[in-house]
């Protein structure tokens, strides 16, 4: 896989890194936890316990991760091929992660296999188009417009997750904000400097303009998880 994440890891950190927040708090604590595309640690960080690991693809993530969550045991290794052994943890979560896997469905049976039995798989993403305003940027970004995938839309997460027992889901507001100009551009470029692109942006932020002269975007994750079948 090629590692895209490492040149942009530490602006991802600041600008992004507890975006997820509240999808966090719907993915209820294990005492062992392994977060698949685990990026820069934040919510390794958040469980705040031992017996927490972390994988991720992009060695420049491990290493923030590390950082943040110092007792993780966090490595550099692919969703479809996880270096743990069967049976490892009681939870195993992928958030805003699984879309970046060349195999979705490997990676679901990878984080199923180092699942306890009894234990829970829980995987989130971001919800269809229509339900985020940053979607609005990112179309006036494109030159093409981009289609929900599957992993996006209703029933495609809970489709993923069909080998295991009990699959809940949801949908969470994930609110995203900016204190002014400077920042919304930083944020969405990862500090890239390009005034044509910044102005783009500018331009297709107006109507999510606060009064203080910040920015809100308003914003939606599906989740669902399920638990792992004796046997499996």
């Amino acid at each position: 896989m090629t590692d895209e994440w490492s040149p942009v890891a530490v602006a991802w950190a600041r600008w992004w890194g507890t975006f997820a927040a509240p999808v966090w708090e719907t993915f209820a604590d294990g005492s062992r936890v392994l977060d698949v595309g685990c990026g820069s640690g934040e919510f390794l960080a958040s469980l705040g316990a031992r017996g927490v690991a972390g994988a991720d693809p992009s060695p420049a993530m491990v290493q923030l991760a590390a950082a943040a969550a110092p007792g993780a045991d966090v490595r550099v290794a692919d969703a479809e091929a996880l270096p743990w052994a069967d049976d490892s943890f009681d939870l195993v979560t992928a958030i805003n992660a699984l879309q970046f896997a060349d195999d979705p469905d490997a990676a679901v049976a990878e984080m199923l296999r180092v699942t306890v039995p009894g234990g829970h798989v829980a995987v989130a993403n971001w919800a269809e188009r229509a339900r985020n305003d940053l979607d609005v940027i990112n179309a006036a970004l494109a030159d093409e417009p981009l289609e929900d995938g599957d992993l996006r839309l209703p029933g495609g997460l809970e489709e993923m997750l069909e080998p295991a027992a009990d699959v809940r889901s949801g949908l969470v507001e994930v609110p995203w904000t900016a204190a002014d100009d400077h920042d919304l551009v930083a944020g969405l470029l990862f500090g890239e400097d390009d005034p044509s692109l910044a102005r783009t942006i500018l331009d297709a932020a107006r109507p999510f303009r606060t009064e203080t002269g910040g920015y809100r975007f308003v914003n939606h994750f599906r989740w669902a998880m399920g638990t792992k079948k004796p046997g499996r």
